[in-house]
């Protein structure tokens, strides 16, 4: 996508002697997401009253802006975010499922069938990474965290 920082090039084929220039442009793309309401420190926990709707520009960050408030909520910020600056998802400190050493529910579920069992997570159940869980009977598989104590596997 073309946002932010860019550069077009042009090029000229006719004429005497052929040509190219580049030239640096910014685009901006601007709408609606949530802000600080007053300036936050790092490792802040957001609560309601922390965050405001302002119209930002979107393409400011490569990171996505967070739209939604029950998201945030309850999460702690990773860097200070100063007031009115767009809350974006790399600002708030990934969630943990749990712990490697907790008992977890493991689901599995693809056409036509689900099924669930148990095992102990081998590694932390970090939001947007991959955790790996021991069934009882031994076997390591691979899944995404997806609530607490909860391994949703990809098949």
């Amino acid at each position: 996508r073309l946002w932010g920082k860019a550069r077009i090039g042009l090029r000229c084929t006719q004429g005497v002697k052929p040509w190219n220039v580049y030239l640096p442009v910014t685009v901006r793309v601007f709408g609606q997401a949530l802000v600080a309401a007053a300036p936050l420190p790092a490792g802040a926990t957001l609560r309601g009253d922390d965050l405001r709707w302002a119209e930002i520009d979107l393409a400011e960050d490569n990171a996505p802006v967070v739209t939604n408030a029950a998201l945030a909520v309850g999460r702690t910020l990773t860097r200070p975010l100063m007031a009115g600056r767009g809350l974006r998802q790399t600002d708030l400190k990934p969630r943990m499922g749990f712990a490697a050493g907790d008992s977890v529910k493991v689901l599995a579920s693809g056409p036509g069938f689900s099924v669930a069992g148990s095992g102990q997570a081998l590694t932390p159940g970090i939001e947007g990474q991959t955790a790996r869980v021991r069934t009882d009977s031994g076997q390591v598989l691979t899944g995404t965290p997806v609530g607490t104590r909860v391994v949703e596997l990809s098949l």
